[in-house]
């Protein structure tokens, strides 16, 4: 298991790979060209490329590690992929409960089936549950999530592709803002940025500005590494205040809605 080159997040762990593509953030997914290229590369988890598979091989990788982690779970597929047996994810989720010490990153844009799955079961309290919004079209997936009962709810606005406007973030903790990478990204625009995090600092939301990408804020196109992730004049990494809201928890305090 390797270090992430992922921002927000330390490691990663995939114990299902492959995925297929639901809306407009997906026509260009990383995951997939990353897929064929471990293909052509004969690694043998990825022989059938991109196609949804589970990996029970994978699953106790958390277990082997001591020191307190946070994991992005399935970087390289959707954890609630229309294929995913329950059964298996149970299995996934009875390894986060084994490690307490670590803490599970899960983002999907699957909501219907996560909402389904969580209908009837606890979230752990070391999971952060996400879904990503890459424009207002997909706002809802944000309500979605509020319903879920998890310690820690959070939005990846990555690929930004399109202005999200108004935005309700009550019960929500997290806000990833991203613009897309590679040859055929679609561009940011600063703009769009600029009202996420209006809106994060006015209802008290952590805002993790994690990438320009392809295009920079002056709107040209350039390498990734080139344009950076300074925004207004500094890189900006907030987190989650989970302490705090874990005595708000305590305190029921927190109103689910």
């Amino acid at each position: 298991m390797k270090t992430s080159k992922i921002e927000w997040t330390e490691k990663v762990w995939n114990p299902s790979i492959g995925c297929d593509k639901v809306s407009a953030g997906c026509k260009y997914c990383y995951a997939e060209v990353f897929a064929r290229r471990l293909k052509a590369m004969g690694v043998e988890d990825y022989k059938d490329g991109f196609t949804f598979k589970i990996l029970p091989h994978r699953l106790e990788e958390p277990l082997k590690i001591r020191k307190p982690t946070k994991f992005f779970v399935n970087s390289m597929s959707d954890l609630f992929h229309e294929e995913m047996p329950f059964e298996y994810l149970n299995m996934i989720f009875d390894v986060i409960k084994k490690t307490p010490l670590h803490t599970f990153q899960i983002l999907t844009k699957r909501d219907k089936i996560m909402s389904e799955y969580f209908s009837k079961k606890e979230v752990p309290s070391n999971v952060w549950l996400g879904v990503s919004v890459e424009n207002s079209t997909f706002k809802k997936r944000i309500d979605s999530l509020r319903k879920v009962k998890a310690k820690i709810r959070f939005i990846s606005f990555e690929p930004l592709i399109g202005s999200v406007g108004e935005i309700n973030l009550k019960n929500i903790h997290w806000a990833i803002v991203g613009g897309e990478s590679g040859i055929k990204a679609r561009p940011i625009k600063q703009i769009w940025i600029e009202e996420i995090f209006r809106q994060c600092k006015q209802q008290g939301v952590a805002f993790f500005f994690k990438q320009w990408g392809t295009w920079g804020a002056d709107e040209i196109k350039r390498n990734k590494k080139a344009n950076g992730r300074i925004f207004r004049g500094k890189e900006w990494n907030e987190y989650p205040k989970t302490l705090s809201l874990a005595k708000e928890i305590k305190n029921n305090t927190l109103q689910i809605i």
